[in-house]
This record gives structure tokens, C-alpha cells and sequence, in this order.
């Protein structure tokens, strides 16, 4: 039991303490480009956010402490360009994997 509770506490202090599968984390997709400038849901941010992606930069996830952090599957996200969102999923290494998105109001 002891073993099975040490390895509990070194893979959280391996992950940072960041979201575990199935955690929610609320933020914004952003770009890599633009990154965390672009959380203010106006209309400006969601049209440099949507350009620069549609202009070839890779969406990014702004967290609420504007922490940014890379999207392993970039697909699921297409459709919150420049969007507050809640997300579930796993962060490893700096790269967010998305398992699933929820659009926020802003």
C-alpha cells in the first residue's frame, strides 16, 4: 500500500500538478503567434486569431493565468478560434491533448 501510494505522489510531482485526463481548464484558443493577447473575445482577437491559423500559425490554449500551451490534436479547436472554452484532456510537457471542448460565453 505504501509503494502503491509513493508512486501516486511521484507521477503527480512528474506532471506538475497540471489537468489529468478527464479535468476540466477553462481558457482561450488562441494562435502560437499572437498567444495570450488575444483573450478579450472582441471581434478583432477572433479575426487575428482565425487569420493567422487559417495563415498557416498552429492554435494555441491560453490559460486563465495566460499560460500557453501547445495542442497535440489542434482539430478539435477549429471551431473556437479566439473563444473562451473549457476543455478536458491531459497536459504533458507543455502540449495540451484534448478530449473534449465546451464553448463558453464570455
Amino acid at each position: 500500500m505504501r509503494n502503491a501510494v509513493l508512486i501516486f505522489l511521484l507521477a503527480v510531482a512528474l506532471t506538475g500538478g497540471h489537468l489529468m485526463a478527464g479535468e476540466a481548464l477553462t481558457g482561450h484558443i488562441s494562435d502560437a503567434k499572437c498567444g495570450a493577447a488575444h483573450v478579450d473575445h472582441s471581434a478583432k482577437s477572433i479575426g487575428c486569431v482565425t487569420g493567422c491559423v487559417n495563415g498557416g500559425e498552429k492554435p494555441v490554449f491560453v490559460t486563465g493565468d495566460k499560460k500557453v500551451l501547445q495542442i497535440a490534436n489542434a482539430d478539435k479547436v477549429m471551431a473556437h478560434l479566439g473563444h473562451k472554452v473549457e476543455v478536458t484532456g491531459k497536459v504533458m510537457d507543455g502540449t495540451l491533448t484534448i478530449k473534449s471542448v465546451k464553448h463558453l460565453a464570455p
